[in-house]
C-alpha cells in the first residue's frame, strides 16, 4: 500500500508517518510539506518532497497513490483571513481535485471539532451539523470544507472519503509550535510551570494525544470504513481537572473578562489567537466517540489530561521536533516570530 500525506512535517503528520512506519500493510510512504523534511534512521519506508498545495502539480504526486490523507493547515497569519482562506480552503479544493484526476481510492481528510455547529452542553454524534460558529477563520473553513468534500462525495462516489474530527490534538514535541500557534513570542515557557492557573469561568474542552489521533488515521489508511468519525479521550477538560493536573490553584475569572483580555493582545499583536477562536472553544458539543470505537476498532490509549500535561511538560522545556513546524523553542524562533508580526507566521 502506497500514502501520500500532504502536510507530513507538521503535529499530526510526523506522529502519524511514524505509526505507518510500523504498519505492515504500508509499503511506501510519500510527505508532502512546503518546506525540506530531511529524512532520519526511523524512514524507512518514507522519503519527502516539497509542494505546496495552492500551486503545485499534486496529481503528479498522488499518481500510483492508494490512499491520500490531507492534514495540512494554516492556523496563521491571523491578521490576513484571506490568506489562510486561500490556503486552507482553495488548497484543499486542490487536494481533493488532484485525488480525482489521480484515480486515487481513498482519502482521508482532518477536518476538527471546531467545524460541528454549537451545541454546548450536548453530546453529539457525527450527524451534528458542521456549520462551525463563524466568528473565527479556523471555523469557517474547516466548516467549508466539509461542503467541499459533500461535493466531492457526491461527484466521486468511487472514492472511500473518512473525515476525521479529533478534539484538540496535544503531544510534548509540537509544545513550542502550538504555544507560537496560540500564545505567541511574549510569553515565557516558564507559564507552563506556573503555580497558579487562570481558567475561565465554564469553560470545558475535548482533548487527545497526538500519538492516538495518528493510530486512527492509521486504522482509516488501512481500513474499508466511510464518513465522519469523532475522536477524544476521557475526561472533559474543564477548570477543577487542569489545575488539579499541574497541580496548580485554580483562580476563576469571568469569561467576558478573558475574551476581552484576548480581544486587546490580539488587536495590539501581542498575542497571535483571534478572540473569536475563545468564542468558539466556549460553545462547542462535547464529542460521542462511539463510532470510531466500533467501526474501526480504535480507542485513546492515553487520558486527556495525559495529553495536556504532555504539551505542558513540553512547553516548559521548549521542546519541540526536527521538522520546521516542530522547530524547538529559543532565541533565534522567538525573534523570527516577531520578524513575522506576531499572528504573521504561517504553515504548519
Amino acid at each position: 500500500m502506497r500514502v501520500v500525506i500532504v502536510g507530513a512535517t507538521g503535529n499530526a503528520g510526523t506522529a502519524l508517518v511514524r505509526a505507518l512506519e510500523r504498519e505492515p500493510a504500508v509499503d511506501e510512504i510519500l510527505g508532502l510539506a512546503r518546506r525540506p523534511a530531511a529524512r532520519t534512521p526511523d524512514h524507512v519506508k518514507t522519503r519527502f518532497a516539497v509542494a505546496d498545495m495552492t500551486k503545485d502539480d499534486l496529481a503528479a504526486s498522488f499518481a500510483h497513490a492508494d490512499t491520500v490523507v490531507h492534514l495540512a493547515w494554516f492556523f496563521q497569519p491571523t491578521h490576513q483571513p484571506d490568506v489562510t482562506w486561500r490556503t486552507n480552503v482553495g488548497g484543499s479544493e486542490r487536494v481533493f481535485r488532484a485525488v480525482a484526476d489521480a484515480g486515487v481510492r481513498n482519502l482521508v481528510y482532518a477536518s476538527s471539532v471546531g467545524a460541528y455547529s454549537p451545541g454546548p452542553g450536548r453530546v453529539v454524534d457525527e450527524s451534528w451539523p458542521t456549520h462551525s460558529l463563524p466568528v473565527a477563520a479556523y471555523g469557517r473553513e474547516k466548516a467549508y470544507v466539509e461542503r467541499l468534500l459533500d461535493a466531492f462525495e457526491r461527484e466521486h462516489p468511487e472514492t472511500r472519503v473518512v473525515r476525521m474530527r479529533p478534539a484538540f490534538l496535544f503531544t510534548r514535541a509540537a509544545a513550542s509550535q502550538q504555544r507560537r500557534i496560540f500564545a505567541g513570542p511574549f510569553v515565557p515557557d516558564v507559564a507552563a510551570r506556573t503555580p497558579v492557573l487562570p481558567y475561565p469561568s465554564g469553560l470545558r474542552f475535548q482533548a487527545l494525544t497526538t500519538e492516538d489521533a495518528a493510530d486512527a488515521y492509521r486504522l482509516a489508511v488501512i481500513g474499508d470504513e466511510r464518513g465522519a468519525f469523532n475522536l477524544a479521550a476521557e475526561p472533559i477538560i474543564d477548570g477543577p481537572t487542569l489545575a488539579a493536573a499541574l497541580g496548580a490553584q485554580l483562580v476563576t475569572l469571568p469569561p467576558a473578562l478573558v475574551r476581552a483580555g484576548l480581544a486587546t493582545a490580539w488587536h495590539l499583536r501581542l498575542a497571535p489567537a483571534e478572540p473569536g477562536l475563545f468564542d468558539l472553544v466556549r460553545v462547542l458539543p462535547e464529542m460521542d466517540t462511539g463510532r470510531a470505537e466500533r467501526d474501526l476498532g480504535w480507542r485513546a490509549t492515553s487520558s486527556a489530561v495525559d495529553a495536556v500535561i504532555a504539551f505542558a511538560r513540553g512547553m516548559a522545556a521548549g521542546e519541540g521536533g526536527a521538522t520546521a513546524p516542530l522547530e524547538p523553542d529559543g532565541i533565534p524562533a522567538r525573534v523570527r516570530e516577531l520578524k513575522t508580526g506576531v499572528g504573521g507566521r504561517v504553515g504548519s
